[in-house]
């Protein structure tokens, strides 16, 4: 008992001391009811728009421009109060719940905790670090999609960073549906900070838009001096809110510590211990990690269940990305050798990981892993792929999105992974050589993305090695690839022929006059989702050949072109019964009183028309 009164009593004074000492809050108050006013600083708020861009998870534009770029966040806004498409905004690469329909979407990882939302982020950097008091996103086409706003107490300009950097949530929030797309200022009601900060984090989920969300400028609003209100405000503390600790996650794996002697008095567990083992299994397999660590420090019967390895055959860190750190993988090594599907995705920023955490854990727990997620990782090096390449000889899923740092002589290890069957190279810096290896040895390919591979230099020779080496190939997203022709379109339709994905959105260099989509629809019968945007040349005779050899197709972007009428799209919506998403944006001879005729004769087709106002 004594015992913990005393744990009661100093989680109550550390709860005190995150809110200013005793001798600030006594202060404080005295100056207050003596009427000292003024002794009080005034400050004055400070609106800043945002400086830099620092990172993000994904843009709908290209590397090489400014056109729907995450980049365009910076600044003041362009589009504001305009609504509608509009390219001078920041837009993510998806939205809805069509990416996630299709067969090259992996399955969600068990015990994913129902509050985590975010599907993607954008990181800002603004010009002096202030306690905010508001934060204002400008959202211009769709809005609804900001799930969380957060704060960082590192200084992204300093010179000398703290070595404990932490993000504070700001404000949390379910995604919206909106009614209307139009422009609108989004300011919800956000938490006090116990620090200054210049770097915000949004993160989004576009899951219920019905098309693309755009962002045109961050404002964050607050004042230099700490709000004197939080130097003497005591919250009351009540027994029910000791474990919703800010630090409840501080390390992942802190709970596994042991402690003492590890000497328990046995006081029975009455008729718990009776249970099946698998039948509590099942139980503890609905809890979330932070749960299931907790419940491990109750009792020795739980904590050999919490233990067994069969609870972390799949592993989601992604949810806790802003407290992982190389401890955290320390404390949950031991329990991870049957590990199958890891999620490291967005973690280990900052120096929160190292080459040495994450080499550690690899080499204990990699053995039986098959899928590896590990999108906007900065922390990793050539060194940490050569770990992978070495310690998970099974691995079949390799997701590297917008791994943007990664050096491209990293991309060569991947080679060594030869029962690859999923690779996501997004937003990486892969050169032709790394690429046509992986090619050469990784044959078992069943889904690839080169979406904004920028320095591949000539696709028409990866799409010939595609056709000869991967003849299985489900799914390839090249997504503002800038060189593949007529050619290389044609020998990867050739030989490639179970393709149900394919992804050709803004690459230029396709004309639909060599009759190369045409060529496509004949040979991928099997033809789910196709993505043409912004091809300006795609024509009727392209969407009626889809319509006769494609009866499967599901989703279909057209957006852009001037060269496809109204007869050739109600031929395609007749011959495709399966067809849910028609995205004719921009198509000139497609009109909106068109596109109500036509969505009131397939209701059950999405068919998008975008505006600009």
């Amino acid at each position: 008992m004594l015992t913990l009164l005393s744990m009661f009593y100093y989680i109550c004074l550390r709860r005190r001391s995150r809110s200013g000492t005793r001798g600030e809050v006594l202060t404080s108050r005295r100056a207050v009811e003596s009427g000292q006013r003024a002794v009080l600083p005034v400050s004055v708020e400070v609106d800043q728009y945002a400086k830099e861009v620092l990172d993000f998870s994904s843009h709908y534009g290209s590397e090489n421009s400014m056109s729907y770029t995450m980049w365009n966040l910076a600044g003041v806004p362009n589009v504001y109060p305009s609504s509608g498409d509009f390219t001078q905004t920041a837009v993510f690469r998806a939205y809805g719940t069509w990416w996630e329909q299709c067969a090259s979407a992996p399955p969600p990882f068990r015990r994913t905790p129902k509050a985590f939302r975010s599907q993607d982020y954008i990181e800002l950097a603004f010009e002096e670090p202030v306690y905010p008091t508001a934060v204002e996103v400008l959202e211009t086409y769709y809005p609804g999609a900001i799930v969380q706003i957060l704060a960082c107490s590192l200084n992204p300009f300093s010179q000398n960073p703290p070595s404990d950097v932490r993000w504070e949530v700001l404000w949390s929030g379910e995604p919206t549906k909106v009614l209307t797309p139009q422009a609108r200022q989004f300011s919800p009601s956000i938490k006090q900070l116990s620090f200054p900060t210049n770097l915000l984090r949004l993160e989004v989920n576009s899951s219920l838009l019905e098309y693309y969300t755009e962002l045109d400028a961050v404002i964050l609003r607050g004042v230099r001096e700490r709000p004197i209100l939080a130097l003497y405000k005591m919250p009351i503390i009540d027994i029910s809110d000791l474990s919703d600790s800010e630090e409840e996650l501080s390390d992942v794996g802190g709970p596994f510590r042991q402690g003492g002697d590890g000497k328990h008095q046995n006081m029975g567990n009455g008729y718990f211990d009776k249970l099946p083992y698998e039948l509590i299994q099942l139980i503890l397999s609905h809890l979330t990690l932070p749960d299931l660590c907790r419940l491990a420090q109750s009792c020795k019967l739980l904590h050999q269940h919490c233990c067994d390895p069969l609870q972390y055959t799949q592993l989601s860190l992604q949810p806790y990305w802003a407290r992982l750190s190389d401890a955290s993988l320390g404390h949950l090594q031991s329990r991870c050798t049957l590990l199958q599907r890891l999620n490291l995705s967005w973690t280990g920023n900052r120096g929160a990981l190292t080459l040495n955490g994450f080499s550690s854990f690899m080499k204990a727990c990699g053995l039986s892993l098959v899928c590896l997620e590990l999108s906007c990782c900065h922390f990793l090096t050539e060194a940490c792929l050569e770990v992978v390449s070495q310690t998970c000889p099974g691995l079949q899923e390799l997701n590297l999105s917008s791994c943007d740092r990664l050096h491209s002589q990293a991309f060569t290890h991947i080679s060594k992974l030869t029962r690859l069957r999923r690779l996501i190279l997004y937003r990486t810096k892969i050169e032709q050589m790394a690429i046509l290896s992986i090619l050469t040895f990784c044959i078992e390919l069943r889904y690839l993305n080169l979406g904004s591979c920028v320095r591949i230099e000539d696709y028409d020779v990866v799409a010939s090695m595609l056709s000869v080496r991967c003849r299985s190939l489900r799914s390839l997203d090249l997504w503002r690839c800038r060189n593949l022709t007529e050619r290389g379109l044609a020998e990867l339709a050739s030989g490639c022929r179970l393709l149900e994905e394919l992804d050709l959105g803004w690459c230029p260099t396709l004309q639909s006059s060599s009759g190369c989509f045409q060529h496509l629809a004949r040979n991928l019968p099997r033809l789910r989702k196709l993505f043409l945007t912004a091809n300006r040349t795609v024509c009727d005779s392209d969407v009626e050949e889809l319509a006769a050899n494609c009866p499967s197709l599901q989703h279909l972007d057209i957006l852009g072109t001037r060269m496809v009428s109204t007869p050739s799209l109600k031929k395609l919506l007749q011959s495709c019964p399966k067809l849910l998403l028609l995205d004719v944006s921009f198509c000139s001879q497609i009109d909106t009183r068109v596109v109500q005729e036509l969505s009131a004769l397939f209701p059950n087709v999405a068919i998008k028309k975008s505006f600009t106002q």
